[in-house]
């Protein structure tokens, strides 16, 4: 199967375990795969493999590729579009990095703190997207509701992370939330500008945090893996993964079939197993959203049931609030169905 490969210095490499329900997808479920760099390579980097999302049909380069080959017969993007992308995904990964090394200097030894921090910056990302979107609806710009649901149940998957990390005691220290929330406010408004400008750029810069994320948790489940296995879940955790009503948990995880993961939660081991899992699949999902229009909600395509008329019936959207601006002075607006 194709495989994603994430930068970063601090990174491991560490597979993400293959569900046996990617087997049990139907024929819509699974367009080809393709190998995707999410970011640009550096020399001597370790590696993070992570599963592709079956909604991935190509990287924002090949996208470009594509629109080329349809409008002008032509396979290669322009070396200004290249260029762009490399820029934008050079620019991200050394903001990541940055914020990565501030984060190692001040809790180099205190995990749950750190998780905390991070917790609360995670959600801060869908928020904008959600903020931006709200926007462009009220404008008439866009009504693409599979985009809108995807990132609530991204930011309700955070937020429950979050919970956990305060029943562990991250928030305990009034600096660490003073520090969390500070950064979520900055993070907030330039994820928001991002957005408007390069929804691919905003969307792989995502991809970098929760990548880090990713490999943050899995190098903490390595070293203190034996510890967890005798400590209790917090309450919070059990009723969030195994809980009676998860159709949230499932629609944030776009490269799965829904109702096809349901965690096991006995200590709290399987609880930061679980939460490593939960941020590959938002790895999955944001280099998905790179490519524009790729997204799609998972229940959306059971509900189809195979007929694309029913979801995908003309919908209105645009990339960038330069491009919905275009669009506005030079189509109809979008109409309600």
């Amino acid at each position: 199967m194709a495989a994603t490969v994430f930068s970063s210095s601090l990174f491991l490499t560490t597979p993400l375990n293959k569900s046996p329900s990617q087997f049990l997808r139907p024929l819509s479920f699974r367009p080809p795969l393709s190998r995707i760099r999410a970011s640009v390579l550096q020399d001597k980097e370790d590696k993070v493999i992570l599963q592709d999302s079956f909604p991935s049909k190509t990287s924002p380069l090949d996208s470009i590729t594509t629109k080329k080959s349809n409008d002008d017969n032509t396979s290669s993007p322009s070396a200004w579009e290249n260029g762009v992308i490399k820029v934008e995904q050079s620019i991200n990964i050394f903001l990541t990095d940055s914020v990565i090394k501030i984060l190692d200097a001040l809790y180099r030894d205190r995990n749950y703190a750190r998780f905390f921090v991070l917790e609360t910056i995670a959600r801060v990302p869908y928020f904008a997207f959600m903020s931006i979107l709200h926007m462009y609806e009220s404008f008439g710009w866009w009504r693409r509701a599979d985009y809108l649901k995807v990132h609530f149940a991204e930011s309700w998957n955070e937020m429950h992370h979050l919970l956990i990390m305060e029943e562990l005691g991250g928030n305990a220290w009034w600096f660490d939330r003073f520090l969390a929330q500070h950064i979520a406010i900055f993070y907030y408004f330039m994820t928001a500008l991002m957005y408007a400008i390069s929804p691919r750029m905003a969307y792989h810069f995502s991809e970098c945090v929760e990548s880090h994320a990713f490999e943050t948790y899995d190098k903490f489940i390595k070293e203190e893996g034996e510890e967890l296995k005798k400590m209790p879940a917090p309450e919070v955790a059990v009723n969030y993964y195994t809980g009676g009503d998860l159709y949230l948990f499932d629609e944030f995880q776009t490269s799965r079939v829904p109702n096809t993961r349901r965690p096991t939660i006995e200590n709290l081991y399987d609880v930061f197993v679980n939460i490593r899992e939960d941020e590959g699949e938002h790895c999955k999902t944001m280099k998905a959203c790179q490519t524009h229009g790729n997204l799609r909600s998972p229940h959306s395509y059971a509900e189809a049931e195979g007929d694309d008329e029913s979801v995908c019936s003309i919908e209105t959207d645009c990339e960038g609030i330069v491009d919905c601006i275009k669009k506005s002075v030079t189509s109809n607006p979008a109409k309600v169905k």
